[in-house]
């Protein structure tokens, strides 16, 4: 478990980077050298003619860095879920296996249990750190040790509901950033008014270009930071989702699978 943490967390770092150069690097090439030469263009024909309505460009929508810091995050943020929906999906494909193989009409008594357990302790390292593995192999350490079939029952469901709390607190990372997309968004809008506050003085000399573009980076930025937060929010509904049936089907696996076949020497199952 330690090192599944090291690697995420090593894969949460370098992702961020490379969503910063990947991200920067097309703002820098396409994004702002498009929104220049199309503010330019507008510039010209507003000045040939007075009645010019200016048309909303994707370019210029999403030139300014507030935006280009909700890109960086979003791109991020679906990194991080893409991991964590992967292992998430490797769980389920995992339940599609009989990893304790018990014909039917077979019961497994105390003694068992040992053998079963080497069974799923030949498993390669990263499918042994997999939950159902995990939770199959300390149902049957209980069983072998207190032969008692409710025990087994009890640590099952513990180790699912411990699960299910760890997947829930490890999305905070992803409810943060879907926080802070909306946050960025706001700082543009108070960037925004506040640079336009700051010309002012040019509108009342009947400059108005410095305050429209001051007020266009203020409602851009928001905008485009809602929208982002609106697809980062769905996503990480869908993978809370996706990672809560994964922890209920374990349950479901380990009731039909083992605890099934499970008898104490008393008889009772």
């Amino acid at each position: 478990m330690k090192r599944n943490f090291q690697t995420e967390f090593l894969f949460q770092v370098f992702s961020l980077i490379i969503a910063i150069i990947v991200v920067h690097a097309t703002y820098v090439t396409v994004v702002r050298p498009r929104a220049t030469a199309v503010l330019n263009e507008q510039a010209l024909q507003i000045q040939e003619d007075t009645n010019f309505t200016v048309e909303r460009s994707f370019w210029v929508l999403i030139k300014d860095f507030e935006q280009e810091s909700c890109f960086v995050l979003m791109l991020w943020a679906f990194s991080i879920m893409g991991y964590k929906a992967t292992t998430s999906l490797r769980e389920r494909k995992l339940l599609q296996q009989v990893l304790v193989p018990v014909p039917d009409g077979v019961r497994i008594l105390p003694e068992d249990s040992r053998e079963y357990a080497r069974t799923l302790q030949a498993l390669p390292g990263g499918s042994r750190d997999m939950l159902l593995p995990r939770v199959l192999l300390s149902s049957l350490e209980r069983f072998g040790s207190t032969r008692n079939i409710q025990d087994v029952s009890s640590v099952a469901n513990t180790l699912c509901e411990s699960e299910g709390g760890r997947l829930e607190s490890e999305l905070s990372m992803i409810r943060y950033i879907a926080w802070a997309i909306p946050s960025v968004g706001f700082i543009g809008t108070v960037r925004g008014i506040g640079d336009a506050l700051g010309q002012a003085h040019r509108a009342v000399d009947g400059d108005i270009m410095g305050v429209t573009l001051s007020l266009g980076t203020a409602f851009n930025s928001t905008f485009i930071a809602l929208l982002i937060s609106i697809v980062v929010m769905f996503l990480v509904h869908q993978l809370q989702s996706l990672q809560e049936r994964a922890v209920f089907d374990t349950q479901t696996y380990i009731d039909h699978n083992l605890i099934r076949h499970m008898q104490s020497r008393g008889g009772v199952q």
